[in-house]
């Protein structure tokens, strides 16, 4: 990027160019839930913006990032540009530049042990969708309510962008429910190599323990269980609460399975209020025709990226993606996690004839 410096008293007759340049060796840090697709977002921009990196792959799917490794090694990238290293957390290099997906309380340890090295961090979400008042029509009911029952279901509810809070205007409250519940019961759990599969089983038993510790926890709080509720070894079956209290993990915390949360609302303030009311900021999706209430979400919600017309659960590589608050920092996308690997170094020529 040039830019002339000639509107300053001091800068007659000079020009900057200002180029951006790696920040350092990276180490890159993937969660199992998408074991390839997130070891590649790690490697692809470091490869791009010409920077080495070593990537730690989750220790539960490492064959993912060792076969990424394998391709890597058939290319004539020099020696040293890459390194796959699916070792304990007791062993990771010290790099100046971090970039990590995964959970919370890894993440956050980890910006707090490397003050000084520049982080990226992915982090878990609470992801909301939101329906509003104009969303009225049974086409526009069932469509919501069969993108939220996919979307709370899909990788066993394992994305951090999943469908976990329904937050719906009184208004099409007592119709949408219905159809989000026979949605969600209409979703097939089995093996995951069966096409007929929908919703897979978690990562493990202890995960599945632990989804159904914290919907137990929230029915005996009173919530009301609508359907699901029930652990097979670690297949938990897809769940639909309503009137969850305050304060239980599964209103507050992520899930991280297939359990999703409906709340009366009344008017879109009300709606975009209940999505702020979380720690996390991930992303959140809004159903609704106006594109002006669009803008207000865009305005309002405290999240790092706002689906409209859908449930938070989108993505594309080229879109910027990270959240705000418990979310995380710094932002992944090919293009933006080129950004985060380097920074700007700015070259001033003088006594030029401009």
């Amino acid at each position: 990027e040039a830019q002339r410096l000639d509107t300053d008293a001091g800068g007659v007759g000079r020009l900057a160019l200002t180029r951006r340049f790696p920040r350092g060796p990276v180490l890159g840090i993937a969660p199992f839930n998408f074991p390839l697709n997130l070891c590649a977002h790690k490697v692809a921009p470091a490869i791009a913006v010409g920077t080495p990196i070593i990537l730690k792959p989750a220790p539960a799917t490492p064959l993912s990032g060792l076969l990424l490794g394998e391709l890597l090694a058939e290319t004539e990238l020099p020696a040293g540009s890459w390194s796959v290293l699916p070792v304990g957390n007791d062993r990771m290099p010290s790099l100046p530049v971090i970039s990590f997906t995964g959970s919370g309380p890894v993440g956050w340890s980890l910006l707090d042990a490397a003050p000084r090295k520049h982080t990226t961090l992915e982090l878990g979400g609470n992801g909301a969708a939101v329906v509003l008042a104009d969303w009225s029509s049974e086409a526009d009911l069932d469509r919501a309510a069969q993108r939220i029952a996919t979307f709370s279901n899909y990788q066993g509810g394992q994305s951090c962008i999943s469908v976990q809070r329904v937050i719906a205007d009184a208004s099409v409250y007592d119709r949408l429910v219905p159809k989000i519940v026979a949605a969600v019961e209409a979703q097939v759990t089995g093996d995951p190599s069966d096409d007929a599969t929908d919703v897979g089983p978690l990562v493990s038993e202890d995960a599945a323990q632990r989804v159904e510790a914290w919907v137990d926890e929230a029915v005996q709080a009173g919530a009301k269980l609508l359907t699901g509720g029930e652990r097979n070894g670690a297949t938990y079956a897809p769940t639909v609460l309503a009137d969850v209290p305050a304060g239980v993990k599964v209103a507050c915390e992520e899930i991280f399975g297939p359990v999703l949360t409906v709340t009366r609302t009344d008017g879109e303030a009300a709606a975009f209020a209940a999505v702020n009311d979380s720690p996390y900021g991930l992303q959140a999706g809004v159903f609704t025709h106006d594109v002006q209430a669009a803008f207000r979400a865009h305005r309002a919600l405290e999240v790092g990226g706002v689906i409209i017309g859908d449930v938070p659960s989108y993505r594309a590589d080229q879109m910027p993606y990270g959240g705000a608050k418990q979310s995380g920092v710094g932002r992944e996308g090919v293009r933006y996690a080129m950004e985060d690997y380097t920074y700007e170094r700015v070259m001033v020529l003088t006594d030029l004839d401009l």
